[in-house]
């Protein structure tokens, strides 16, 4: 059966992606990457590298392991380097689930791109142990993160506090080149790449998501683009998102 290639989100690593990944184990091949910078990985050796960038060195590394024909799994930043991926191999590529993918305003991406995501340089004193808890814990009470007030408050409640410290610990590893793949993601052009995807594409979000708003706004620029709302969180959530995606991909 083919590989299903796993992408995660920002600021993390692909260890987010576990709890997911045993749900979809028992039938098919996965391999979960992290993103270069983030978690475990070598940054790449580039001052502001780009989306395609970030694809490239993804398909380096599955050249490297001899992968050909493969799906593709990504959420949120993951599913920019998806969409990058499948239209530099579209003879490789057979299907993609786009799990949360954006779509910014010109106004919000100012705002992200002078704000969301900076490094944290260590100091003597261990201001970035703080600063970097402060960062992670508050993108799930605030979107933006930043923006701490009640207009911009978030409804989905924490995680539990082992999640949030392993999340803390990969940022920490990265401190300083997590943020250049949020920076990527950014100014990622959504509206131009999307509507060059050929093979089947699952478009899915959670109602919770901090990108649901326009869901069917980003998923009307995929051509003959399938749809789904799925739960976000907890076991049986992740179950049912496991039996969608394979039922998508096994076709």
């Amino acid at each position: 059966m083919r590989p299903l290639v796993m992408l995660h989100s920002n600021p993390g690593s692909s260890a987010m992606l576990v709890p997911l990944m045993q749900h979809l184990a028992s039938d098919r091949p996965l391999l979960a990457p992290d993103t270069p910078g983030l978690g475990d990985s070598t940054p790449l050796p580039l001052a502001a590298p780009e989306i395609a960038d970030f694809a490239a060195a993804t398909l380096a590394a599955l050249d490297e392991l001899g992968v050909t024909e493969f799906d593709l799994y990504g959420t949120h930043t993951g599913a920019n380097m998806a969409v990058e991926i499948a239209l530099a191999r579209p003879r490789q590529v057979r299907h993609v689930v786009l799990d949360a993918i954006a779509l910014y305003s010109p106004q919000l991406r100012e705002d992200l791109l002078a704000h969301y995501a900076k490094p944290f340089p260590p100091d003597l004193e261990g201001r970035q142990l703080l600063r970097v808890w402060h960062f992670v814990r508050d993108q799930w009470v605030f979107w933006p993160w930043f923006r701490r007030d009640a207009a911009h408050r978030r409804e989905v409640g924490l995680p539990d506090a082992k999640f949030l410290h392993e999340v803390v610990i990969d940022v920490l590893k990265a401190s300083t080149t997590y943020h250049l793949a949020y920076r990527a993601s950014f100014v990622y052009p959504k509206e131009e790449r999307l509507p060059l995807l050929r093979c089947p594409v699952l478009m899915a979000c959670p109602a919770n998501d901090i990108f649901f708003p326009d869901f069917e706004r980003v998923t009307a620029l995929v051509p003959a683009a399938e749809m789904a709302v799925i739960r976000g969180i907890g076991e049986a959530a992740l179950a049912d998102a496991a039996r969608l995606f394979r039922g998508f991909l096994d076709r």
